[in-house]
């Protein structure tokens, strides 16, 4: 009886510390998944309605509309296909556009062409949003100034940028300190909007009817093209739903949907139910509905409040982009950069110059371009609702082939989320004119910089081994002819593993020597998001010379060399990093005119082969142990 007496208490501290443990993650996720889409009440239902009240008074019908089609888009397409349905499609615990381009691949074995495409369309959609989302979230928020006094109006871009510039120039700081604070932030800014709305249902009850779909379909009947461009501002009301799927792996899925159940949704839906009520009241505060919901003395804390919710927003949005950058180079879609880890303890808080350089200038144009987040909202919507549909379609590829649902059943469950989608994709397709090519235009350029990157390298590859020699009949040739061995050990990296590496042919061919132990390295990048520490190197030889080596990393993981030779050791392969050498081809590229690409493609990857890092410092090659051997090669 005792035992069961002193068991007990110790099951209910586990189960105590589990709860406390999914609520601090619930709360951590609060600030980075939800800060975008937590953000949109400053700008989604104002834009909705302008669109619809610029022919017209505003009427009760038109509220009820606009109300119900942003509560039923957070019901369907956030809450069903994003946090019931997206978040099960996990690989390996990890989310996110590529990560499930990488799924889809896997479970669609050869015939993933389609899916690699659909992999580069949704990734370079989704820098679109990283540039707009810091652009449209910070504007939003000071905008907020001018209710207090008009005296700030002509300070609010010079303000805006000035927040901005100063949030990329921490980047490389990382986001470990700050990311502490992230959580309680939003938690507080989701608690002042859900009761800045809720203070103004009771001025108009009738904002409640708003949950029957009936008006979001009439809405569009009635409105017809105005309703399908209102539609296209509506879906800012759920933007920042990809970040659900995104931070899948930072968070899990428990938690992830706690804070999405009991603190993210039921604010949203208050704050925008009392936007409606305060509006269908008082409709001269359709100027700026959001902040016009808290009395005066409460403006300034608001402003407050809600430009460091959109500074965690865009913050979110950032190390998304370095976190999917590093995803394609790791896939093979993008050029090697430079990855700065900037924490110890976390692997995924990286910081990347370059993407950071390139962001941060690109959102500073685009704020110089467009002035306000008006005009902003025209643009934004683009980029995310093609995301979504490619989401939703390489969702469908999993179902099938991934998880073997029938057919019939696979369609029934994705074509209502697809044609949803297909219907926002339409709504903003009307704004191209407005602002909505920019996006376009955008992830265009990157699609075609991904697209050269592989076809290009694909090329390259297939000349390697069309104009190499076999491994295995180099290993026996140099087992007859016995060239002159020298001490030590030589480590050739190489790509293509069943050929004999170009920097080893060059050092027989002009050096004349073979060093006692020759091991050819391969570093192969899988489709899983990390990999086994046991299983990432594996060691073979091939002659008492002559050995191979493969180290296999995670498109989630930063290749580290020498801690991948120190588990080799384990293996069987014995050396002392003072009397190695690793050896790396070079390439020097040159047109050619009659190459499988055209002139403009060929130097366009010339470019970003030039401008790739240095091989040396992305696998964390000790630089005083390395030799490059250069060749030329035409594309």
């Amino acid at each position: 009886m005792s035992n069961a007496a002193t068991a007990k208490p110790n099951g209910d501290h586990g189960a105590q510390s589990e709860r406390a443990k999914l609520i601090a993650l619930a709360i951590g996720s609060v600030g980075v998944v939800y800060g975008d889409i937590g953000t949109s009440p400053l700008y989604a239902f104002r834009e909705a309605l302008l669109h619809t009240a610029s022919r017209g008074p505003v009427t009760e019908p038109m509220v009820l509309g606009v109300l119900s089609l942003i509560l039923w888009s957070l019901i369907l397409v956030v809450t069903v296909k994003y946090v019931i349905l997206l978040l099960r499609a996990d690989n390996n615990g990890e989310g996110g556009i590529l990560s499930l381009m990488a799924l889809a691949r896997r479970a669609m074995a050869r015939r993933s062409t389609f899916v690699l495409a659909l992999g580069v369309t949704g990734a370079a959609l989704f820098y679109g949003d990283a540039v707009i989302t810091p652009a449209i979230s910070v504007l939003s928020s000071v905008e907020g100034l001018k209710l207090i006094t008009p005296a700030f109006d002509p300070y609010v871009v010079p303000i805006t940028i000035g927040i901005i510039v100063l949030l990329f120039m921490v980047q490389s700081r990382g986001t470990a300190r700050v990311a502490f604070f992230f959580g309680p932030i939003t938690v507080v800014w989701f608690l002042a909007i859900a009761v800045a709305g809720a203070s103004h249902i009771a001025d108009q009850p009738a904002v409640l009817l708003a949950f029957n779909p009936a008006y979001a379909i009439d809405f569009l009947l009635q409105h017809k093209t105005v309703g399908i461009i209102a539609l296209g501002s509506v879906l800012l009301a759920v933007t920042g739903a990809e970040a659900l799927y995104a931070d899948l792996g930072h968070f899990g899925r428990k938690p992830i949907r706690l804070a999405w159940t009991v603190i993210v949704f039921p604010s949203l839906t208050l704050n925008y139910l009392g936007q409606g009520a305060l509006v269908l009241s008082k409709p001269e505060t359709l100027e700026n509905p959001f902040f016009l919901l808290v009395p005066e003395w409460g403006l300034l804390p608001m402003v407050l409040l809600a430009t460091m919710a959109t500074v965690i927003a865009a913050q979110a949005v950032i190390t998304g982009a370095y976190s999917l950058t590093r995803q394609a180079i790791q896939l093979g879609i993008m050029p090697r950069m430079e990855v700065r880890h900037t924490s110890d303890a976390h692997v995924g808080q990286i910081f990347m110059p370059r993407v950071n350089k390139l962001l941060a200038i690109a959102v500073v144009i685009l704020v110089l371009s467009f002035h306000s987040s008006s005009n902003l909202a025209s643009a934004y919507g683009i980029a995310v609702t093609g995301t979504m549909v490619v989401t939703a379609l390489l969702m469908f590829v999993v179902m099938r082939h991934r998880w073997n649902w029938p057919l019939p059943v696979a369609l029934l469950v994705i074509t209502p989320f697809l044609l949803i989608d297909l219907t926002f994709l339409g709504a903003n397709l009307l704004k191209i004119a407005e602002g909505g090519w920019m996006p376009l235009a955008l992830g265009a350029s990157l699609a075609l910089v991904m697209y050269t990157w592989i076809k290009g390298t694909a090329i390259l590859a297939e000349k390697s081994r069309r104009d190499s020699l076999p491994l295995l009949d180099v290993v026996a040739m140099l087992e007859k002819s016995h060239p002159h061995q020298v001490p030590g050990t030589a480590m050739f990296l190489t790509s293509t593993p069943n050929v004999a590496p170009v920097a080893l042919m060059h050092n027989l061919k002009h050096n004349k020597v073979l060093h006692d132990q020759n091991v050819i390295v391969t570093i192969e990048a899988a489709q899983e998001p990390y990999i086994d520490p046991e299983s990432r190197v594996s060691v073979q030889s091939l002659s008492p010379r002559m050995m191979m080596m493969r180290v296999s990393y995670g498109y989630m993981e930063s290749p580290n060399l020498p801690k991948a030779l120190a588990a080799a050791r384990k293996l069987g392969l014995k050396y002392d990093i003072m009397s190695t050498s690793f050896f790396l081809g070079r390439r020097s590229l040159r047109t050619s005119p009659r190459g499988a690409m055209p002139l403009w493609q060929d130097r366009l990857y010339i470019s970003l082969a030039r401008n790739a890092s240095d091989a040396t410092e992305f696998f964390q090659i000790p630089s005083d142990r390395v030799i490059e051997l250069g060749t030329q090669m035409t594309i």
